[in-house]
């Protein structure tokens, strides 16, 4: 991932809920990735695949908008994007809409 991190917002997927359509990855390519097994992961900064059960990564800043709606639009409501300072939802399963 290249560009500036948004200093609010984290993202991470719960893969036990992932459908593996792919959404995400055609929202925020630079974010989300589907491993050999279907799923979709967060990378990292580094591009990395993040594989451990709830790995947080931070959102880059010309990326959140893309970020919030593929957790809206995820069939799986398996994206949880979270602010950094408190750790409330702002999109995904657990956000108030």
């Amino acid at each position: 991932m290249k560009g500036r991190m948004s200093e609010d917002l984290e993202v991470w997927i719960d893969q036990d809920l992932c459908t593996g359509d792919g959404l995400c990855v055609q929202y925020a390519a630079d974010v989300f990735e589907l491993d050999i097994d279907g799923l979709a992961y967060v990378k990292g900064e580094d591009g990395e695949l993040r594989l451990a059960a709830g790995q947080r990564v931070p959102v880059p800043a010309d990326l959140v908008l893309n970020v919030i709606d593929s957790a809206k639009e995820c069939p799986g409501e398996c994206i949880h994007v979270h602010r950094r300072s408190d750790g409330k939802p702002v999109a995904g399963p657990l956000a108030e809409d």
